[in-house]
Order: C-alpha cells, then structure tokens, then sequence
C-alpha cells in the first residue's frame, strides 16, 4: 500500500497514464492505415501491371504475325535466290524486335534451310499439317502462320529442348511462301520461319517500391512460360509449394476475373509474394481457344518499401509528441494543480491562525475561483460565529461577574433597610424611648426602610417580568404635568434635605395638562427612577426639569406624530460618555469608587428603558463628561385629544 502524495504527482500521473496508451495506440492505428494503404495502392497497380503485361504479349504476337506474314510474300524469298534472300533476310532481322532470336528459309521440297542466321533447323513440321487443313487459306496472311512454343525443361513440339542455355520461352513464328508465274496457281515452295523469346527482360521492373511487378507467365495446366529465375521456366506449379494457391488463382484467371492474390515464393513458405493476376488468349496455334495466365508479381517487403520511411517518421513523430505531451502535462498539471495547492497552504494557514489575507479568486479556472469565494464565505462566516461565540461568552463572563456585583450589592441594599427596621422595632419594644415621641420617629424609620426595601424587591420583579416577557402595560391617556408633579413631591424632602435647587421651568404653576398616551403607573415609575437618580448622585447645585411638544414626521410630510419631551437636567457627577449604554443594562453599575457610596442595584435605567420601549416612548442619557454633570430625556407619543374631548372634536394631524 502506498501513502498519500501530491495532488500534483496524482494529476501527472494519471494524465500521463492516460494520453500515453491513447498516443500509441494512435500511432498504431495510423501505421496500420498507412500499410493498408499502401498495400491496397500496391494491390491495384499490379493488377493492372498484369493487364498491362498480358495486352504487350498479345500484341507483340500479333506483330510478330504480321511481321512474317509480310515478309514471307517479299519476292526475294520467292526467287529462290540463296543471295538474295540472305541479304533479304539480314535487313528483317534489323527491323525486327530485340526478342528476335534468329529467322530461316526452309525449302520445304529438300527440308533443309535455304538461309538461315539460327545456329540449327528451328522449322516445325506441324506447320505442314496445318496449312495443309481444309479451310486455310492458300495465300499468305496472319492467319495461316503457324505459332508454337519451345519451353525449356519440357517436351516441346520440336523435340529436345532441354539444351536452351538461356532458360527462356521461345515461340516459333511460321508462315508459308507460295512461288509461281502469274495467273497460274501457286505452289507452297518455301517456309518463312523466326525464333522470339517470350518477354523482354524482368530487371528493371524488380526493384523495392516497385509496383510494375515481374512477369510471370502460366498455361492453363499450370506450366510456368516465363519467370524471372530462369531455373522455373518450365515447371508446373503442381510441384511447388502452397500450390493450391497457385492453382486456385489459375482457376481464377480462367474464369475471367482480373485480381490479386498473396502467395509464397516457389521455394519458400517464409517469402510472401503480391501478385496481381489477369488471363489473355493463348498465341499458340495447338492450344486455339486456351488462355494463359498473366501475373504481375512482387515481393510483399517491396510492395511495402514505401511503408519504411513512414515508419521512421512516425517514430520519430511519436518521440516527439511524447516529449510534447510531457511537457504540457507538467504545465497542465502545474496549473490545474496550483490552486489546489494555494487552498491546502491557506487551509493549513487558517488552522495555523495565521491566515491574514483572503482567498485569491483570480485563478484561471472558473470553478476554482467559486471554490474560493465559498471558502472565503465560509471562514468569515466561521470568524464571525467565532468572534460572536467570544463576544457571548464575553457577556457571559461579564454577566457572571455583573451577578456577583449585583449578589453583593443586593445583599448590602437589603441589609441595611433590614438592619434598620429590627433595630428601629427593638427599640421601642424594648422600651428604650424616652418618649411617644421618640417611638413615633423609630417606627417612622422602620416603615421608611421598608418602603425602600419594597422598592428592590419590586425593581427585582420587574426586570425579572421584563425578561421573561410576562410584563405588560395598560396605555391611556394621562397628564404627563401631574405624573411630573406627583413625582417631584415624593422626592421634595430629599432636594431639600440636600439644599438643591430645584428648577421646574412652569410645571409647578402651568395648570394646562400634557396629554400623553402612556401608562400612568409605569410612566410615574419611570419619572421616579430619573428624578431619583438626579438627586441621588448630585451633592450641591441644581436639578432643571422642563418639558416641551416635538413634531415626528412619520413616512412623507403629509403625516406627522407629536410628542412630549421631558428632560431632567443635573449638576452632579456626570458620567463618561462611553459608559451611556452600560448604564442601561440591569444589574450595572460605573465607576464603583465614585457611585459605591451611593448604593443601589443598577436596575433603574434597564427596566425604565424597558417601560419606554412597551409604552412607544424612549429614554436617552447624555452627559458632557465626569463632574459636568447629566441629562436624562424622556420621549412619550402625544394623545391626539383629551378625555374629555369627543372624537368628532380631534385635531388634525395635519396641522401639526
């Protein structure tokens, strides 16, 4: 089992992997199809190579006829003269073909040559017989010239022939000469005869990439007549090996079908031979109505010498499409691996926390770059929930210590009212006052703190209602002057006990009511805490109250509200101003060594700016800095109408 690796390594591999076989195998099938090719190509131009071959034979024949014909009614043959038909016979020997062995006149009444230029008699006496055949006609022309063959190796119609050095072939060309005056009958003196070898040589025909072929050439019972090794002129293809090939492409040659055939060499199974094959009438006067085989033959390695060069081409082609391909699989493999590459090193930067920038999204594969983007997504997501889970479990933290301020503040504010109402009640049961009077002022202490400690408990209620959300409140429309004034009464013997000034802007003697939509109760709780805290943490100075009608635009100009401003102003220890929305969180206190000494639980301003936020309304807190003192405002919507006003009656609103 092998370890994990690059994403890299894996890419080139597998793409090498890949296009590698894919490659070869193209080129595989390319030569296959050049050979094929070529092949075919070599198929074709021998099959008309051995047409090409078998119409020269026939026509050199035919030639050849026509040639002894003519010259056997020349009148220097006729004559009888030796002299003159010697030099007669040295000018044909001239103008006839190369394949012209020799030529000779035979005076038929001796059977001895008259002139001759062949080394021995090569007259056929069949001649004889056949210009002595009915139907043949008694004057010179092509048709009565009588042709044979001499084949080597065989038993030929002029007897041995086994002596022919050169291997080859011979046809044997006779025509009759007719001597006799003028309009008396002709008499068959003389016989024109002239030796011819088969075909011309195979040599510049047998070369590699040749697709003329070598001649071979077949009788119908297989006799080879013409071949390029002359040791087979004469043999029959039944000898030979694979000469059931040899035989099936005879028979079909016979039948008229104009072809090609794979063969072996006559010597050899291990030699393969193309050979494009067609039939021609036989020249043979004997064998009238025969056919002999013509076939254009070649070796299959010649066939395909073309096939040589392509094959170097191709691997030469192949070793540099190899080298190309690698070369672009390792930039393929670079690029598409890259990316990959850079999310594994800032995922490891990420675990690392060190991760400072973003994703790059500008890669060149779109794919990528949304891969990116969701990752960059998804880690500021996971920053956002980490930063929201610290800054939770920074609350938390807080509230924890907030609860244990709040337990120790709360213990002292319910001790000290309890320890001063059992010593108040002590006293007097004890019988330690001197006087009535003086019972009276203890017990006027004991119910004092009570009422402060009731205070706690219901502020404790409250906030505890507010979170739990069971609090409600009853909206109505109330005097907000009088819940101003009513307040300001409970909280008269303490300005006064303090020597503060006290400031009401015409509250106390206006008589005219601000209607308000609140409810009465909450909204005197409200005003209470507020004007408390302004006596409570100011030593000397002044406490201003004022109030004042706001217009809201509410959606477009043509619809406004109306509200009631109550600002409670005081010169007392004033409060930083990043502190002004801690201040409204329950169970907070600033500054513990300035406020310490003024006690409470912290619950004033959460569960006012709770009541404001139920009652539409608001509670804001603004302050210049520490000991410039504070100002806390209060916001409640204005009733459109009085109580006492009908509904017919109410003002428009937009007249505000």
């Amino acid at each position: 089992m092998f370890g994990p690796t690059s994403f890299r390594r894996i890419l080139l591999s597998r793409i090498l992997l890949l296009s590698v076989p894919v490659l070869a195998i193209g080129q595989y099938v390319t030569y296959r199809k050049a050979r094929s090719s070529l092949l075919e190509t070599a198929r074709q131009n021998l099959t008309e190579s051995a047409i090409r071959k078998g119409n020269s034979i026939f026509e050199s024949v035919n030639a050849l006829k026509l040639s002894v014909s003519a010259a056997s009614e020349a009148e220097a043959i006729k004559s009888g003269s030796e002299r003159d038909a010697n030099l007669f016979l040295e000018r044909l020997v001239r103008s006839l073909p190369s394949t012209v062995r020799c030529v000779e006149v035979t005076d038929l009444q001796t059977g001895q040559p008259l002139v001759s230029t062949c080394d021995r008699s090569i007259f056929d006496g069949a001649a004889l017989e056949f210009w002595s055949s009915p139907g043949i006609p008694s004057q010179s022309n092509n048709h009565n010239v009588y042709v044979s063959a001499r084949i080597p190796n065989t038993t030929a119609a002029e007897g041995d022939a086994s002596d022919d050095p050169e291997g080859k072939t011979y046809l044997t060309f006779s025509a009759p000469v007719y001597t006799g005056a003028f309009g008396q009958t002709e008499v068959l003196r003389y016989a024109l005869t002239l030796r011819s070898v088969l075909s011309q040589p195979n040599e510049p025909t047998n070369r590699p990439g040749s697709l003329t072929g070598s001649t071979v050439v077949l009788d119908s019972n297989g006799v080879i007549l013409e071949h390029p090794i002359a040791s087979k002129v004469g043999s029959n293809v039944d000898t030979m090996a694979n000469s059931q090939r040899w035989r099936s492409l005879i028979e079909s040659a016979l039948a008229g079908n104009q072809d090609f055939q794979h063969l072996f060499a006559f010597e050899s199974d291990s030699v393969e031979l193309l050979a494009g094959y067609t039939a021609m009438p036989s020249p043979l006067t004997a064998e009238s109505g025969d056919r002999w085989v013509v076939l254009a033959v070649t070796r299959l390695d010649d066939a395909l010498a073309g096939l040589e060069p392509i094959r170097q081409v191709m691997f030469n082609l192949v070793l540099g499409l190899l080298a190309a391909n690698l070369i672009a699989t390792l930039y393929l493999a670079r690029d598409l691996a890259r990316p990959v590459e850079q999310l594994g090193e800032y995922a490891r930067n990420v675990e690392c926390n060190t991760a400072s920038e973003p994703i790059p999204d500008r890669f060149f594969i779109h794919e990528f770059n949304q891969l990116a983007t969701a990752l960059n997504r998804t880690i500021e997501r996971l920053k956002s929930w980490a930063q929201e889970l610290e800054a939770a479990w920074k609350e938390a933290k807080t509230a924890n210590q907030l609860k244990s301020e709040f337990l120790t503040t709360i213990s002292h504010e319910l001790r000290t009212p309890l320890n001063g109402i059992i010593g108040s009640v002590r006293l007097v049961r004890d019988g330690f006052c001197d006087s009535q009077e003086e019972e009276r002022e203890f017990l006027q202490r004991a119910d004092d703190a009570a009422v402060h400690l009731l205070g706690i408990i219901n502020d404790i209620l409250d906030i505890s209602k507010i979170e739990a959300g069971t609090l409600t409140v009853a909206v109505e429309t109330v005097d907000l002057h009088a819940l101003l004034r009513e307040a300001i009464n409970l909280h008269a013997a303490a300005i006064r006990e303090k020597g503060l000034e006290l400031d009401l802007g015409g509250i106390a003697d206006d008589e005219s009511p601000l209607w308000v939509r609140a409810d009465a109760g909450k909204l005197t709780q409200v005003c209470l805490n507020a004007l408390g805290n302004a006596v409570k943490f100011t030593d000397t100075g002044k406490i201003s109250i004022s109030t004042r009608v706001e217009a809201e635009a509410r959606d477009s100009q043509e619809y406004c509200d109306k509200r009631a401003i109550v600002e409670i102003h005081d010169t007392g220890i004033g409060v930083d101003p990043c502190d002004f929305e801690k201040l409204f969180q329950p169970f907070v206190t600033i500054d513990g060594s300035r406020t310490r000494r003024f006690g409470g639980t912290g619950l004033g301003l959460a569960i006012s700016r709770n009541l404001m936020d139920m009652m539409n309304g608001s509670i804001s807190l603004y302050s210049e800095g520490i000991g410039r003192g504070a100002t806390v405002t209060l916001t409640i919507p204005l009733a459109q109408r009085s109580p006492s006003v009908s509904t017919a009656e109410a003002s428009d609103r937009a007249n505000c």
